[in-house]
């Protein structure tokens, strides 16, 4: 993992792969990719604990046809490698890479529904050696795309097909979903998120990393990748007690907002 900055009052944190006894590499999520027919389950670096399941995987967006398809590119340890540049049949800034996440919040029967825990996306926008975090709940949260709930995630629970979750058409429904159901998965590009600045081209490593907090404030559980770009990237790693103490630090600012709130 990347040395952390600490911008403003935010803090911002990822795990390595390699500094978490916790993960699994290459997994399926229970029970399956629920999210546009056709995308196959597999490749995910996935947590299981408390009941929650969260998994992130990187995934070749654009083929050199222009087409989707359902590879992974996983190293086996929770990053997963990609060919710098612009996708092919697309516009800068799209990239050959996108990132996929899973949010199962009763995976096995002792959690709780979606709306019951608060979560924090961290995507590392800087393409160096450090990292910068942009960080939101993507679950609870507003998207910062536009300003509105997350209306497009596929929701639905352990019974939902392949490609048969349900996407909310207002903030009414999506608020009726998540309080229904256990689990959300979504796949997205990473120049919705990356910013103005973020360049495909690049050689780079970026960090992602999911986590779920519970009623109380208190890590539930917590995925991260690493994504690769470009021949020139490497997997830039750190300490396993640095990825300690931002665990903590992850908690701490989670018991702070519940108790703003």
């Amino acid at each position: 993992m990347k040395k952390i900055i600490i911008a403003g009052l935010l803090l911002a944190s990822t795990l390595s792969a390699t500094a978490s006894a916790g993960l699994l590499f290459d997994q399926d999520v229970t029970n399956n990719i629920i999210f546009g027919s056709g995308n196959l389950n597999g490749g995910f670096t996935i947590e299981q604990a408390n009941g929650i399941e969260l998994g992130l995987r990187g995934k070749l967006r654009h083929n050199a046809a222009g087409a989707p398809e359902n590879t992974f590119n996983s190293n086996g340890d929770g990053t997963y490698s990609f060919g710098a540049g612009v996708a092919p049949t697309q516009s800068s800034p799209t990239a050959v890479w996108s990132f996929e996440w899973s949010i199962n919040s009763n995976f096995d029967g002792t959690g709780g529904a979606l709306s019951e825990f608060t979560y924090l996306l961290g995507i590392d926008i800087d393409p160096s050696a450090n990292a910068t975090f942009f960080n939101f709940d993507p679950i609870n949260g507003i998207n910062p795309n536009n300003g509105t709930v997350f209306w497009d995630h596929a929701v639905g629970d352990n019974t939902t097909g392949n490609g048969a979750g349900d996407v909310a058409a207002d903030a009414s429904e999506y608020s009726t979903l998540i309080s229904a159901n256990n689990l959300a998965q979504n796949s997205w590009k990473a120049h919705w998120f990356f910013g103005p600045g973020f360049d495909p081209t690049l050689d780079a490593t970026y960090d992602i990393s999911l986590t779920a907090f519970d009623a109380n404030g208190g890590l539930a559980a917590l995925t991260s990748i690493q994504i690769i770009v470009g021949a020139g990237a490497t997997e830039v790693t750190e300490p396993e007690t640095m990825a300690l103490l931002l665990i903590g630090l992850l908690g701490l600012a989670a018991r702070k907002k519940r108790v703003k709130q």
